[in-house]
């Protein structure tokens, strides 16, 4: 017969509903207006290492294929350059091939944007949060250069590409063919130093190549880097933060930049959100903003050592 039951401990869902009034109850003691924007859109984010669930037949007649969302974030800039201000939204957020016990395909998404702040401001507002949530102290906060160089002695920022493979050789065993920098990167940052990271932490300040949709400038050793962050808690990234890139011709290149990765990798090409880029263009004020894992903090929250354990029913999981 059919397990039809819970995969969360009613308890846990109790739990949870009480995270979600406080979460609320945190943006309305700051005035942060919470929005809602579509789930379902023609265009989605282009970024080379993810990938969005297709949906095909929205319309009858309809071949078009739209895009379950990875993340409301274009869609909230949008409104930013409207004039909305300051604002917060809790959602469903979908990626293709994420299982596992800390990923599923379909998970609930914090992801809120504070005019006026920027990355180091917005930390400081997730350390709040999250410390609300959990009673923990505020994270440690480090340079990606600083936590590079405390457990591998190299400096990812300078160093060259065969010293960044000597290094993963050293920690880990792969089949290094096709391995460019960044690839040595993420493996590094991925296998050895966040099993190495013993208490919450945020990394900042990443390799430009990595800034995603963060500005970049120089840092104070003249430097350029992504002013860019995320939150690890228990050796899981909790949260991913940009003080955000309002340069629509520079968003542009991104793009493109994004397209052809995804070509190499032979991912599927992806449409260019051209609203997004005429919302840059007509003025999107400057502002940070973050998304953040609202069933993995509440694993955190919890003790909870599956995301299952928080989900009310077990997700999408392949066939026997």
């Amino acid at each position: 017969m059919a397990d039809w039951r819970p995969s969360a401990a009613i308890g846990l869902l109790q739990r949870r509903a009480v995270l979600l009034a406080e979460i609320r109850e945190f943006f309305r003691q700051r005035q942060v207006l919470e929005v809602e924007t579509p789930l379902l859109c023609a265009t989605t984010a282009t970024d080379p290492h993810l990938d969005s669930i297709r949906v095909t037949g929205v319309r009858y007649g309809d071949k078009g294929s739209y895009f379950l969302q990875t993340s409301p974030e274009f869609a909230m800039k949008k409104l930013l350059a409207a004039g909305s201000g300051s604002i917060f939204q809790i959602c469903k957020a979908f990626r293709r091939d994420e299982c596992g016990r800390r990923h599923n395909p379909e998970f609930t998404m914090l992801e809120w944007y504070r005019t006026g702040f920027d990355e180091h401001q917005l930390m400081d507002e997730v350390a709040e949060l999250v410390g609300r949530i959990t009673g923990r102290p505020a994270p440690e906060r480090i340079s990606y250069r600083q936590l590079f160089q405390r457990h591998l002695m190299l400096d990812p920022l300078t160093c060259d590409t065969e010293a960044l493979l000597a290094a993963a050789r050293r920690h880990v065993e792969f089949d290094a063919t096709g391995y460019g920098r960044d690839d040595l990167l993420q493996l590094l940052l991925a296998e050895v130093l966040e099993p190495a990271l013993d208490r919450d932490c945020f990394v900042y300040d990443f390799p430009p190549s990595m800034a995603a949709l963060a500005r970049v400038t120089d840092d104070d050793q003249g430097t350029p880097v992504g002013r860019r962050f995320e939150l690890f808690m228990d050796g899981m990234e909790i949260a991913n933060g940009y003080w955000e890139l309002t340069d629509a011709s520079e968003q542009e290149q991104r793009f493109k930049t994004d397209m052809e990765l995804r070509r190499q990798l032979q991912r599927d090409e992806l449409p260019v959100d051209q609203e997004l880029l005429a919302a840059l263009a007509a003025g999107l004020p400057d502002c940070a903003g973050v998304a953040l894992g609202v069933d993995r903090l509440l694993m955190v929250a919890t003790g909870a050592d599956s995301i299952d354990a928080v989900l009310s029913f077990r997700g999408v999981r392949p066939p026997d």
